[in-house]
């Protein structure tokens, strides 16, 4: 008979620490013997996952353990976190209220349909197809909505395009404001819009129809009005209309109003003059420049200590000219017109080797093959031809080129704006600005919002289509601000005002080195706004239920924890303020 007897045996796992490492998990049997309690050690389980750790635990406790499938299972999944980030976004931007002061089925829709062309844009009857994949659908209260019910809120959403866009001046536009306006084209589909026209396409799409629009936006390049024209319509005879529109719709007298040179033409400027608080600036085009620097007006050596004066001249009365002359820029096309012109002469010289060995002959002839070398490369005005019936010779104009060459790097603004409301220094920064409305431009058009190509019929639904992107623009361009620390973006946005205004752009110091290493300050991938609402879409929905002898099991959800780059970009579209 043994000395002592063991009862109350009981089995636990023990956590052993173990500095800095991981601790020690030790299966243990508790018993004891006559008054004291020994602990016996049965297994090491440091080897074993958390999990399995947990699991063994619960075993030791006596709970039923069953495989996570016959608990619950997942009959549906849906990526929810990107259309999380955009709702949000819309939400404190008031695009709800923005659209029209009380709810109704066509502002549900096309409220829907604004964060579809954000998160993934597409045609019309693809984004009733598109949306029930994710949860936006869900979110937006469109479940049961058609095509036909997207075209009807387009309608909706068209009517009240002007009482938008005067709530949008209201918010981002005051008296004296910056207002920057360009104009740019997207090609359609079909033949049968009235809008449709053969034009300069800026898309590169030679033959195809287009429409142009115009966007005006504040000086960040924030939209706040579009307006779409026929596809040959020029830049200039777009202008006063968005001029009427910005004094009367929106009632700013008051602005500074930036345009290209081949916007605000010397035509349009002798009506701005007369309207009061309108002031402008723009550049002069190269046959004024060098008509300045034949007049010793403009005279070269002057940028040989500084690349900025201001002048005056009576040619341009009650303006301020202000010269600027940017040294990489004079390289870069210096090299470029090299290479067009050493190309147009290796195509040439097949011309005249063709002329010389009886292949080409006739003045005719030669002319045409010659004018298809010189409308490839642009730059025939820096040749002299000589063409025969059976002779064709060319050389270089040295002159013209020389000519050309020295107003490389050279561009002249003109501004009505007084010198004490905006040193030359600002106006070039002002005018420069110009790049943030071609910046929307490409975020319309490519991989953000593909406002291209334009698949409607009806010149009612072109508009609305294009109005319905720039309010995806809207949302968008704050979620790119409220993402810049995440993002292939330079966060240091005040420091544009202390740079040399004529240099090229360039990024901040801290910009470069966030780049280079393609981490952010906390160590987090950098992204794209496309990856990061990709990496949002991991954020997933999952529609989970009991399996169970009832013929309709209750069902319940469980979403994605966020990991940390997903909760920060969640965190930050909170930030969003006007």
């Amino acid at each position: 008979m043994p000395s002592c007897i063991r009862y109350n045996v009981a089995m636990h796992i023990d956590i052993v620490p173990n500095r800095g490492s991981r601790p020690a998990y030790l299966l243990r049997e508790s018993y004891r013997e006559g008054k004291r309690v020994r602990k016996r050690t049965l297994a090491n389980l440091s080897a074993l996952s958390e999990t399995q750790i947990e699991g063994i635990r619960a075993i030791l406790r006596g709970d039923a353990v069953r495989p996570v499938g016959e608990l619950f299972e997942a009959v549906a999944s849906r990526p929810c976190g990107h259309v999380q980030a955009v709702h949000v976004a819309m939400q404190k931007l008031g695009m709800a209220r923005l659209l029209a002061g009380r709810p109704s089925r066509e502002r549900d829709l096309a409220l829907a349909m604004i964060a579809a062309r954000v998160v993934c844009p597409d045609t019309k009857l693809a984004t009733t197809r598109r949306w029930h994949q994710s949860t936006l659908a869900e979110d937006f209260g469109v479940l049961d909505a058609q095509a036909e019910d997207l075209y009807a809120a387009m309608d909706w959403l068209l009517a009240r395009q002007e009482a938008v866009q005067k709530r949008l001046a209201a918010r981002h536009l005051q008296a004296g404001s910056l207002v920057l306006y360009d104009l740019s084209s997207s090609y359609l589909e079909g033949h049968h819009c009235p809008l449709a026209r053969l034009g300069y396409s800026r898309d590169g799409k030679k033959g195809k129809l287009q429409v142009n629009y115009g966007l005006l936006t504040d000086r960040r390049g924030c939209p706040v009005a579009i307006s779409v024209y026929p596809g040959n319509t020029a830049d200039a005879a777009t202008l006063m209309p968005e001029v009427t529109r910005l004094r009367e719709t929106f009632g700013l007298g008051d602005v500074v109003l930036v345009g290209d040179r081949g916007m605000i033409s010397q035509v349009h400027i002798r009506q701005l003059r007369e309207l009061d608080g309108l002031r402008w600036i723009t550049a002069l085009k190269s046959v004024s420049i060098r008509k300045l620097v034949q007049g010793q007006t403009l005279q070269l050596d002057l940028f040989d200590e500084r690349n900025l004066f201001e002048l005056r001249h009576p040619d341009y009365p009650g303006e301020r000219l202000i010269a600027c002359r940017n040294p990489q820029l004079a390289g870069h096309r210096a090299a470029k017109r090299e290479a067009l012109l050493e190309a147009t002469e290796v195509q040439l010289a097949k011309v005249r080797e063709r002329v010389e060995r009886g292949r080409l002959t006739g003045a005719d002839r030669i002319g045409v093959a010659v004018g298809k070398v010189l409308d490839r490369y642009k730059v025939g005005k820096h040749f002299v031809l000589e063409i025969d019936e059976a002779r064709f010779e060319f050389r270089r104009d040295a002159e013209k080129i020389t000519e050309e060459a020295a107003l490389d790097g050279l561009y002249v603004l003109r501004t009505s704006v007084e010198p004490e409301q905006m040193d030359a220094s600002e106006c070039v920064r002002n005018y420069k600005a110009l790049a943030n409305v071609e910046r929307a431009f490409r975020s319309l058009k490519t991989m953000d919002l593909k406002v291209r190509p334009i698949h409607h019929r009806l010149a009612d639904r072109v508009r609305a289509h294009i109005f319905l992107c720039m309010l995806a623009e809207y949302v968008a361009w704050h979620l790119r601000e409220a993402w810049r620390p995440m993002l292939f973006a330079d966060e240091d946005q005040a420091a544009k005002g202390q740079r040399d205004p004529v240099r090229p752009a360039r990024r901040s110091a801290a910009a470069e080195r966030k780049v280079a290493r393609k981490i952010n300050d906390t160590g987090q991938p950098l992204h794209s706004f496309q990856t990061l609402l990709g990496e949002l879409a991991g954020i997933v929905r999952n529609t989970c239920r009991t399996p169970g002898s009832d013929e309709t099991p209750s069902t319940f959800e469980i979403t994605t924890t966020p990991n940390p780059v997903q909760q920060r970009a969640l965190d930050l579209a909170t930030q969003i303020r006007l």
